[in-house]
């Protein structure tokens, strides 16, 4: 079982930044991957960032690159921050953070979301 816990989300003016952090409650489970997505009001749920536990290289959409970075906390590997900074209009949107236990299979662990709203 393995629980999600989003927070940090708020309504920023464009180009400011703002970090999110994801905490995880893994009752003795071993997460493999972490990963960040989002889901604008009228759109699909888009991939964000990705990071692998123990692992220093991470993965970003094209729409965030150079902007926002994944990071984890290295003692506990069981929380993880998104900062995001130069915020466009177009990162309006919930936040959601994801876990992946088996290397081979898919991000079947989900929170709650958190509502990130730029303000032009």
């Amino acid at each position: 079982q393995v629980i999600l816990t989003e927070s940090g989300g708020r309504l920023v003016q464009a180009g400011e930044s703002l970090r999110l952090t994801c905490e995880t409650s893994n009752y003795g489970s071993t997460i493999y991957r972490m990963g960040w997505f989002r889901r604008a009001p009228g759109k699909e749920r888009e991939f964000v960032a990705a990071i692998i536990r123990n692992r220093a290289n991470a993965e970003y959409a094209n729409s965030v690159k150079g902007r926002f970075t994944i990071s984890r906390d290295d003692a506990t590997q069981n929380t993880i921050f998104l900062q995001m900074n130069s915020l466009k209009s177009d990162d309006t949107a919930v936040y959601y953070c994801a876990a992946m236990l088996d290397p081979f299979g898919s991000f079947g662990y989900w929170g709650q979301g958190t509502q990130v709203t730029v303000s032009s």
